[in-house]
């Protein structure tokens, strides 16, 4: 199991437009692994809320599915 930092969440922008229907709204997750290589995934916002995932904490990716340790 890889451990990762949660560098930063950015909620999406749709601007005046808005979000499509139908379209669960997501987050930009920017993570960095332990030698400082940083990624981006696209996590739903309400998966981060109910897993209570925030800046500066440590998750782990079992598929998919995003988890903190």
């Amino acid at each position: 199991m890889v451990s990762l930092i949660v560098k930063n969440i950015i909620e999406e922008d749709f601007g005046c437009e808005g979000r499509p229907d139908g379209q669960k709204p997501k987050c930009k997750v920017i993570l960095r692994d332990f030698s400082g290589n940083e990624m981006d995934v696209f996590i739903d916002d309400e998966e981060l809320y109910s897993k209570n995932i925030n800046t500066g904490d440590h998750v782990h990716f079992v598929g998919d599915e995003i988890f903190k340790d």
